[in-house]
């Protein structure tokens, strides 16, 4: 895949289908972008990061969240198979990666998880339902936890929350995020958002279940 073409001139990203039909998702350069310098920021990554990626490059957590964002600004960054066996080891060098609930789910059932330190290491979770237990895992480990909630249509990184390393357990599942990175409202309980990481004009309906409690929005479910 090459990311230089991918900034000049846009890409295809695959869809999960749960607006829909599984469909390709044209993401212009302007887009791309948006997106990019978003990822940075949230994620705090420079040159001097380094990722691990071990999601699907076709999806836009796999490209959009930590990949392109690492060779937008020249920071180093290794695509791998995931493999929950040596995943910990694959890590040790790097200071950022991602991985999806059935991964986290792989990785905490292996023997090597129960002696692991995440110390130092940044670890964003996603692309489904995050149980309250799987930031916990990662959090008492010494990781900084960064929970995602986007789409293949708007972002990926669009609301979020970091917990930090040993900070108290949570006990609420489905967290979305206390941060937002565009502009949104809640209809009906259905999820509206709206802004230039998104490839509609105007607002977009996710089809998402939300409910906000304080300053946090949690996901209930889809329409």
């Amino acid at each position: 895949m090459n990311f230089d073409d991918i900034i000049l001139n846009g890409v295809n990203i695959s869809s999960s289908g749960t607006t829909g039909t599984p469909k390709n998702i044209y993401r212009s350069p302007a887009n791309i972008k948006v997106c990019v310098e978003v990822a940075l920021k949230a994620q705090c990554i420079n040159s001097d990061s380094s990722i691990l990626t071990v999601t699907k490059l076709s999806h836009a957590g796999g490209l959009l969240l930590q990949t392109l964002p690492a060779h937008y600004v020249g920071a180093r960054y290794d695509i791998i198979k995931f493999n929950p066996y040596s995943f910990i080891s694959d890590l040790t060098n790097h200071t950022h990666t991602f991985i999806t609930p059935q991964q986290t789910e792989a990785l905490m059932k292996t023997k090597s998880f129960t002696k692991a330190s995440f110390k130092g290491k940044f670890i964003a979770m996603g692309s489904g339902y995050v149980p309250a237990s799987h930031i916990n895992a990662f959090t008492s480990r010494g990781a900084t936890v960064f929970q995602n909630w986007g789409m293949s249509e708007i972002g990926p990184c669009v609301i979020n929350m970091t917990f930090e390393p040993y900070s108290d357990l949570i006990n609420y599942d489905n967290i979305m995020g206390d941060t937002y990175w565009t502009e949104y409202k809640i209809v009906d309980d259905a999820l509206w958002v709206k802004g230039p990481m998104c490839i509609y004009d105007g607002w977009f309906k996710t089809n998402d279940i939300v409910s906000i409690v304080g300053d946090k929005m949690f996901h209930r479910g889809r329409l």
